[in-house]
């Protein structure tokens, strides 16, 4: 057995996954999946395959968006949807407090803390996603629709 698979962030997501289908298997890649490309390239998928979770900083609070690895998330539609002034990317020791991830294992489920999740509708484009699972070298395979039964996310158009 991998020992990733036994590091605790890894084993929270992969709990919170198998509570909604225990035949998920969390993938362990060789090199990191860091990145959207570098998981791209480790998977041999298109990198907007990829999801990837950012936190962001509200004036009050946290928010997990699930941006497609070859899209940027738009703060101004994040600011429009929340009507509010002010969304910034949220501090690495902020992820780390919120999730209980850190940067590049953001997993999209398993958070310490409850956060809202938006999910930008164009990851839809395509038939399976790849996530984080709790650490740069581990990730789940997932179809659209069940990442958002997974995750209980609202599905928005939050990217440029």
């Amino acid at each position: 057995m991998n020992p990733l698979l036994n590091k605790e962030p890894v084993k929270r997501a992969e709990k919170a996954i198998h509570a909604f289908d225990n035949k998920i298997e969390i993938i362990c890649l060789k090199e990191t999946a860091r990145t959207a490309q570098d998981a791209a390239t480790a998977l041999g998928c298109n990198v907007g395959a990829i999801v990837k979770s950012l936190i962001f900083k509200t004036e009050d609070n946290f928010i997990l968006c699930l941006i497609s690895g070859d899209k940027r998330c738009s703060l101004n539609k994040l600011k429009n949807i929340l009507n509010i002034k002010d969304v910034s990317m949220a501090h690495p020791d902020d992820v780390k407090k919120v999730t209980g991830y850190t940067i590049g294992g953001v997993s999209p489920v398993g958070h310490i803390n409850k956060v809202k999740i938006y999910i930008d509708t164009n990851l839809e484009r395509f038939k399976t996603l790849f996530a984080a699972a709790g650490h740069p070298n581990c990730v789940f395979e997932i179809e659209f629709n069940k990442l958002t039964q997974l995750t209980n996310g609202e599905k928005k158009e939050i990217t440029e």
